[in-house]
């Protein structure tokens, strides 16, 4: 006769526990991919990644970002290569592509906050302020 059988009971249950909460989880990202708000994101960033002005426009606005950051740790960033980051920025998201791949983002964020916000009701756990870090003042 085992002396481990209610552990391994209580490890089963979790187990079982767990693996109830994952299918949850995999049918919950399932009834988000078939949001209007998900295929409509999606649709505006393949049609970013098949822009090639779209492109271009980011590949000069990371470039910019990456020269502006090394320059900040050697001391040498200005203020116009921060004004330059920032048109290059503008110019980017003027882009129409990339103007209706930003409203969608925002749209499929908005969303999730809401779903963010079923989730977390009946745990008491608000995960937004948990995430402002480890010292907050009560």
């Amino acid at each position: 006769m085992s002396t481990d059988a209610p552990e391994t009971e209580g490890a089963e249950d979790a187990a079982t526990g767990i693996e109830a909460v994952a299918e949850l989880g995999r049918e919950l990202g399932a009834a988000i991919s078939d949001l209007e708000e998900y295929r409509v994101f999606e649709a505006k960033s393949e049609a970013v990644e098949n822009d090639e002005d779209v492109q271009r426009k980011m590949d000069a606005f990371e470039e910019k970002r990456r020269e502006l950051m090394l320059a900040r740790q050697t001391g040498e960033a200005t203020h116009e290569d921060m004004t330059e980051l920032k048109q290059l920025q503008q110019e980017l998201h003027s882009a129409p592509t990339m103007a209706e791949f930003l409203g969608a983002r925002e749209a499929l964020v908005e969303r999730l906050e809401t779903v963010n916000e079923a989730v977390s009701e009946p745990l008491a756990v608000d995960f937004g302020e948990e995430a402002g870090g480890c010292c907050q003042d009560e």
